[in-house]
């Protein structure tokens, strides 16, 4: 017999698999590029200041070279946008809060006098106010220098979780942090990355010479992205181990050393992978 119980676990069931099928490919990416940047060499034809360098690689039965231009010195006919993956990832994860959450599983504090629908607009709100101070921070005197901007970040992701406590449950705390820097991640690519990219292609088609003022805007939000992607992996994985997360007293200092250490695995990933 089919219930609104088994449509919600079929549908809960399906989101999980392809929320996760689109990280790997968005993750994976992101990546793959951090790597490709770190090993480029010095392109061998010298007298090219477009080109910063050129990186062989072999996968698949297959030989491929890759240059980079600081900006296309020919408009290829076909130029691949790495952004659906991105979008389809926070898509996907966005709907499995809502049938998780929103329709499914308790997203208040047991004994809240907080209705189920203010909860549900505590939810949504807090993706789109963390993706605001995100870029009032990064767009502000602070982001000048990387580590007090990430200091910041990471105080204010501690008073986040805080101050969620008080309305959702331990869990929902958790993964709505997570949700959170799912969000800006995808946000990144779509408000930051690619309207950079774009005003990069505009300015050469037009003759011109690219700002690398863009270049660099485009690369702060990647290199972010990959800083997020280690902390938010622990946070989706967090409610299959209650004890040692966010049941435990200390949830609130566990979170805060977890993001720490997944920020310092981002980093030794980036740079040894």
């Amino acid at each position: 017999m089919v219930t609104a119980d088994l449509i919600l676990d079929c549908a809960n069931l399906a989101l999980r698999w392809a929320h996760v099928i689109f990280g790997i490919t968005w993750i994976g990416q992101t990546y793959l590029f951090n790597r490709m940047e770190r090993v480029l060499e010095p392109p061998r034809s010298a007298g090219n200041e477009n080109i910063s360098g050129e990186l062989w690689m072999v996968h698949g039965g297959g030989f491929y070279l890759v240059e980079k231009q600081k900006w296309p010195e020919i408009m290829p006919r076909t130029l691949h946008w790495f952004k659906w993956e991105s979008a389809l990832t926070w898509m996907s994860g966005t709907a499995l809060l809502a049938v998780a959450y929103w329709a499914g599983a308790p997203l208040l504090e047991y004994g809240s006098t907080v209705s189920r629908g203010f909860a549900i607009a505590i939810s949504l709100g807090t993706l789109v106010f963390g993706w605001i101070v995100y870029s009032l921070i990064w767009n502000s005197p602070v982001a000048r220098n990387e580590l007090i901007g990430a200091g910041v970040s990471w105080m204010l992701i501690i008073l986040l979780a805080r101050g969620l406590g008080s309305f959702l449950s331990d869990r929902a705390v958790y993964l709505h942090i997570g949700a959170v820097m799912g969000t800006i991640m995808a946000a990144n690519v779509w408000m930051r990355i690619l309207p950079s990219q774009k005003k990069m292609m505009k300015i050469t088609q037009e003759g011109g010479v690219p700002d690398q003022n863009l270049a660099r805007r485009a690369r702060r939000a990647s290199r972010h992205n990959t800083f997020m992607s280690v902390p938010l992996i622990f946070l989706m994985l967090s409610s299959h181990y209650p004890a040692l997360t966010y049941g435990h007293p200390w949830r609130l200092q566990i979170l805060g050393a977890l993001i720490i250490l997944g920020w310092l695995a981002a980093q030794a990933i980036r740079r040894w992978l």
